[in-house]
């Protein structure tokens, strides 16, 4: 899963309208870290509902003659719960250093520019599944 490039966080509104949103992803110590605006749709999801579904998708290949497709996915379920001071710093490093890591000076410079205008959430994990073809 951390290989991944991105992902899909699910979230459900407080009337249980569905919500799922493309992202940028992270995983340290085997905590999954998203980071988003101040406010926005996924924002009043999560503030009404913090349960939370993530799936990424790793490689994955048309094999036409089989009429199939080899992929590895995983999937965790949750909560989002947001992070803040030395952990969201943490958070914004790991996202510098997988999607950037020949620019991370510059990057360290990024976060502490606009830090105060980026929330950062975690996936307390309650739970993970997987599927793999490979063949």
């Amino acid at each position: 899963m951390a290989g991944a490039e991105y992902g899909v966080l699910s979230t459900a509104s407080q009337n249980g309208m569905p919500y799922g949103i493309p992202l940028s992803f992270c995983i340290i110590d085997g905590q999954l870290y998203f980071h988003c605006a101040m406010e926005g749709r996924k924002i009043d999801c999560l503030e009404q509902n913090s349960s939370v579904s993530f799936c990424a998708v790793g490689a994955t290949e048309v094999l036409p003659e089989k009429f199939g497709t080899k992929y590895e996915s995983a999937i965790v379920a949750g909560t989002a719960e947001e992070v803040f001071a030395e952990e969201k710093q943490l958070a914004l490093e790991g996202l510098i250093k997988k999607y950037s890591s020949d620019h991370i000076e510059s990057g360290a410079k990024y976060i502490d520019a606009l830090t105060h205008k980026t929330r950062v959430f975690k996936i307390v994990v309650d739970g993970i599944s997987g599927k793999a073809r490979k063949e």
